[in-house]
């Protein structure tokens, strides 16, 4: 019983990432074609950065559930937080100081997906009604 009260934020969550990695892959794509490799490259980092960070986040959110875990519920979702932060800082850092990329497309598809991430949800949410 306690598990499927977390199913519906499980699957929206994993919809959620599907959709992020599918936007992330054809952004990718679509500026290597436009513009050239090192633009799609840098568009495909600056994605998978929120992809990645994202996916650690959903991951602890939902280690617990249940009114009895309250507790570690709360600590869990805050954890998660707190390395989804540390992570997007550690793997910019590394895109900054170990790779040549190109700035524009980084943090534009970086932006676009945080985009999806705050608008999806209500899509999901007004769909079922």
């Amino acid at each position: 019983m306690v598990a499927a009260l977390a199913r519906p934020g499980r699957e929206l969550a994993k919809q959620l990432l599907l959709i992020e990695i599918c936007a992330v892959t054809l952004v990718a794509a679509g500026v290597s074609i436009a513009v050239n490799t090192e633009w799609g490259v840098s568009a495909l980092i600056g994605g998978s950065i929120f992809v990645v960070a994202n996916a650690v986040f959903a991951l602890c959110a939902f280690l617990f559930v249940g009114a009895r875990a309250a507790k570690m519920v709360a600590v869990s979702f805050f954890t998660g937080e707190a390395l989804k932060i540390l992570i997007t800082i550690a793997l910019f850092s590394v895109a900054y100081m170990y790779t040549e990329v190109e700035l524009v497309p980084l943090k534009l598809t970086y932006l676009l997906v945080l985009g999806i991430n705050i608008f999806a949800p209500a899509l999901f949410i007004n769909n079922k009604k």
